[in-house]
């Protein structure tokens, strides 16, 4: 039974730069395996009948890789954002794929918004309403949603030159709203190519996913490489964007910890925002304990877990998922144990099974969510519990 290593941490390697189809080709060239659930959640988003999405084989630069194709009627019925929020808020998407989706798109709407000095409702989308658009956008949510719980690096970003024709006529690159995107991320030299390197779609995947680009970049077992190619040829170097995989963990660290107390936010509303939180890249932990508050009131205490080089981005998140005033942040030394993820199938069902490496001995254990999807009932999902850990540590026995 083959089982499909999973990624503690990821490297993007911009050669040539990022937009959405090159960064979704890429995931799947490294972990073929996500495809399928990948194309089922285009398929589910709501594009037209006639539309489909592919993978194909590309050569850019001399290097071998994969191109994220979209096929069918490109032009969408409307460009407004409230239009295209509530069309994909009621796409028959998951719960976790949806969150992923709906912070991409308001990332783009936010951009657009600033640069044109209007309300975000009143964006109206021009290129970036068109079919294919969403079809990246979706497929991008999937693959961050295959790969959840893998932390983000980015190397520099190649600026780009020139101008693009939009909507509102030629403007200069980056694109304004990219290049709002963008703040904050490190860029390279001028390496002299000119045109577009970082597409609007793709510098919203790159905030959504906030990876570290400070130059530390992780250690541990290289297990998956891939490669995405743009459709366009570039003079004298490739125009791909190139992914690698490392599994464990680099070192012990430090983990930010940001604890709160919520007593003036309704059970079911907290429980939405507490789950979107989890979603947030640089989350590792959120929990929560009952307490008693000022006046004998019930309280939630919060307690969240996350990346330190994410500080700023998981603390937003925090006050804008829940009802809190202010929160108490501290920075905590940790030990863990090596670990990675694998994905073995029973009967055509994925189950992904984290395997430990525990002194003098490995231990497995499955996703829960996964176990649940089956609905086999107590006695089926147990057998799949058995089956999965069995599975998980065969097919690593033979790892140092």
């Amino acid at each position: 039974m083959k089982a499909h290593a999973l990624p503690s941490f990821i490297v993007l390697d911009p050669v040539g730069g990022v937009s959405g189809d090159m960064f979704v080709a890429a995931i799947l060239d490294a972990w073929p395996f996500l495809a399928e659930p990948v194309f089922e959640a285009v398929r589910d988003s709501g594009l037209p009948a006639t539309a489909r999405v592919s993978l194909v084989e590309r050569h850019s630069g001399g290097l071998a890789g994969r191109g994220f194709v979209f096929e069918g009627r490109s032009a969408a019925p409307t460009g407004a954002y409230p239009d295209i929020r509530r069309r994909l808020a009621e796409a028959g998407l998951s719960a976790s794929i949806r969150v992923h989706v709906l912070a991409i798109l308001r990332l783009l709407a936010e951009a657009e918004a600033a640069v044109h000095r209007v309300a975000i409702d009143d964006v109206h989308f021009h290129e970036l309403a068109d079919w294919d658009t969403q079809a990246d956008i979706v497929a991008a949510a999937a693959v961050i949603d295959g790969l959840q719980g893998a932390r983000w690096h980015c190397r520099p970003l190649p600026l780009g030159t020139g101008t693009v024709r939009t909507a509102h006529g030629l403007l200069p690159l980056p694109a304004p709203a990219a290049a709002q995107l963008l703040e904050g991320f490190t860029f390279r030299a001028d390496d002299g190519v000119p045109g577009e390197r970082v597409t609007p779609t793709g510098a919203a995947i790159l905030r959504h996913l906030a990876p570290r680009f400070d130059g530390g970049e992780p250690r541990g077992k290289l297990i998956a490489t891939g490669v995405g190619t743009g459709s366009r040829s570039l003079p004298g170097i490739p125009n791909v964007l190139r992914v690698l995989g490392f599994a464990g963990e680099p070192s012990a660290g430090d983990v930010l910890v940001i604890e709160f107390d919520i007593d003036d936010q309704s059970p079911e509303e907290l429980a939405t925002g507490l789950e979107r939180l989890r979603l947030v890249p640089g989350v590792r932990d959120v929990a929560t304990f009952h307490g008693l508050g000022k006046k004998a009131r019930w309280l939630q205490a919060v307690r969240v877990m996350a990346d330190p080089a994410r500080r700023d981005a998981v603390v937003a998140a925090v006050f804008d998922e829940t009802a809190t005033l202010g929160v108490r942040l501290r920075r905590e030394e940790r030990a863990v144990l090596a670990r990675q993820t694998v994905v073995v199938n029973d009967d055509g069902a994925a189950v992904r099974v984290k395997v430990t490496e525990r002194p003098g001995r490995r231990t497995a254990k499955p996703e829960a969510d996964d176990i649940a999807a089956r609905g086999q009932g107590a006695k089926g999902r147990a057998r799949l519990r058995r089956v999965a850990i069995d599975r998980a540590l065969r097919a690593t026995e033979s790892e140092p």
